[in-house]
């Protein structure tokens, strides 16, 4: 492990808060970062006072005000250096999430991989910002949209994407003109200062302002920064009662939020899926980052003719999955983050017992140093109170229909609206599915799974997921503010309407 902290340029005693130009923020409380894989303590991090968060606030307003009037061309050449960086230290960062978050080693290096995706995408953006010239009504007049940056952007990530959600918000806050406080998860703070510690050299060597700031403070920080007008755009990633807060707070000062919550998600199965194609994708839906995924699958809707065959397919299937050490390849799941979340694990399966649920597969906590669990399959009823609920830990539910009208309707009827898919050989299905009278769901696919979405496509749900989008597509608008314009090149002076004045 020292290795690998010397690699990133970390010790096991550090100051949790920089920033942007390199400055410690040090504070009287101290954190002990746990592995999760054998409750061994990785070292410890301070939390920045409450007393330094204005100087933190001021440094990335100077930022802000310097990195507008900086060519987005040239803010693409930034990321582009920072992209170089951590493609340097491609696997020391995938190696640095599983110890510290305990996702297996394959998937964490596609998180850093989504790190390189999404600055690619922050690049060819840099030269594409574009809005749009408008018809005028007015004779010798141009009507035109423009995008102008928004200033400081808060970023507050959870602890299973501990880079990722970074990088989606803070390269496209980059490239539109905007600087960045971030706030990550008191879980994953090893893993936020090696990102931290990769800008910094980026811009000293750019010698641009300091853009990039890293937080490590309590919740009553965060709150502050949540609460402070000056901020122009909070982007919440986490649970759904927590992004409620965070919503009602800027909505009170009329603030800008990004807001990616809770996902209840579920795959319909109908009577003509493949289910060689369906039963990898659920048991990866299902299990991968340990159920710890926004868009894990945590419900099954089987048609009742294929009921029998898919869940002999998923036992077979769970009984071969390895758990154990997520450094090691030959394991497909890790630990959960912490003690707290076997807890939430043992609760909900106490909850199923007392309905009357069947456990499929699964319904342990291991007995060995680490928060290791069996990734659990149960049927549910979906008139069930927990059917509602996002329950943060590998157990999947399973229950059948009869007309896929019906199915729709079970999917959509959870509060939250993230992930969705429905595994068909049928054309009208699919159709269906993917129409106004289909998910309704911020992301519906068809013949592949709940999770890993594309960096390229606007990720986000809807309902009680929050509404926000990241990554992809016009996702960067939200880190904008549009500016309508007219300029009359004539020698009048028309009003709009016909108005005579």
């Amino acid at each position: 492990m020292d290795t690998l902290f010397n690699a990133l340029g970390l010790t096991r005693t550090m100051v949790g808060s920089r920033l942007g130009d390199g400055t410690p923020l040090s504070g009287k409380d101290v954190l002990d970062v746990i592995n999760p894989s054998d409750e061994t303590v990785l070292g410890t991090v301070s939390l920045m006072d409450a007393q330094h968060y204005d100087r933190v606030l001021d440094i990335a307003r100077q930022a802000a005000l310097q990195w507008r009037d900086v060519p987005a061309p040239v803010r693409g050449q930034v990321v582009r250096a920072l992209r170089a960086e951590i493609a340097s230290q491609h696997e020391h960062l995938a190696k640095l999430i599983s110890l510290e978050m305990g996702k297996p080693l394959v998937e964490a290096r596609g998180e850093v991989q989504e790190m390189l995706d999404m600055a690619d995408v922050a690049i060819g953006l840099s030269r594409s910002l574009a809005g749009q010239t408008l018809v005028s009504e007015r004779t010798d007049h141009r009507l035109q949209e423009t995008w102008q940056p928004l200033g400081v952007i808060g970023i507050i990530t959870a602890f299973n994407f501990p880079m990722a959600v970074w990088a989606w918000n803070a390269m496209l806050a980059c490239i539109c003109g905007n600087s960045v406080i971030w706030k990550p998860s008191h879980h994953v703070p090893f893993c936020a200062l090696a990102i931290q510690q990769i800008c910094e050299k980026v811009q000293k060597q750019c010698q641009t302002p300091a853009i990039w700031n890293l937080m490590m403070a309590s919740n009553d920080v965060a709150e502050r920064m949540v609460a402070d007008p000056q901020v122009a755009l909070i982007s919440f990633t986490g649970s759904t009662s927590v992004g409620r807060q965070v919503a009602s707070t800027v909505a009170s000062r009329l603030g800008k939020v990004l807001l990616e919550l809770g996902g209840n998600n579920a795959v319909i199965v109908d009577e003509t899926a493949n289910l060689d194609l369906a039963v990898p994708a659920l048991v990866f839906g299902a299990i991968g980052t340990s159920g710890q995924r926004c868009t894990t699958t945590r419900r099954i809707i089987v048609h009742q003719q294929q009921y029998e065959p898919l869940v002999e397919r998923l036992c077979k299937a769970y009984a071969q999955v390895k758990i154990g050490d997520p450094l090691y390849l030959e394991n497909h799941v890790g630990p959960l983050v912490s003690a707290a979340a076997v807890q939430l694990y043992q609760d909900a399966l106490s909850r199923l017992k007392q309905l009357g649920s069947h456990l499929l597969t699964g319904d342990e906590v291991l007995v060995r140093p680490g928060f290791f669990v069996k990734p659990t399959l149960a049927t549910a009823k979906p008139d069930w109170p927990i059917w509602q609920e996002e329950v943060f830990v590998p157990i999947t539910l399973i229950t059948t229909y009869q007309d896929f009208d019906e199915a729709i309707a079970l999917q959509n009827q959870v509060p939250q609206g993230l992930s969705s898919a429905l595994f068909t050989e049928q054309l009208r299905h699919a159709e269906q599915f993917l129409s106004a009278r289909g998910s309704d769901c911020g992301l519906a696919n068809i013949n592949t799974g709940t999770s890993g979405a594309e960096i390229g496509g606007a990720f986000g749900g809807e309902k009680a997921t929050g509404g926000g989008r990241e990554a992809g597509s016009d996702a960067w608008k939200a880190y904008m503010r549009r500016q309508t314009s007219v300029i009359n090149w004539s020698q009048a002076l028309p009003l709009a309407q016909g108005i005579v004045f």
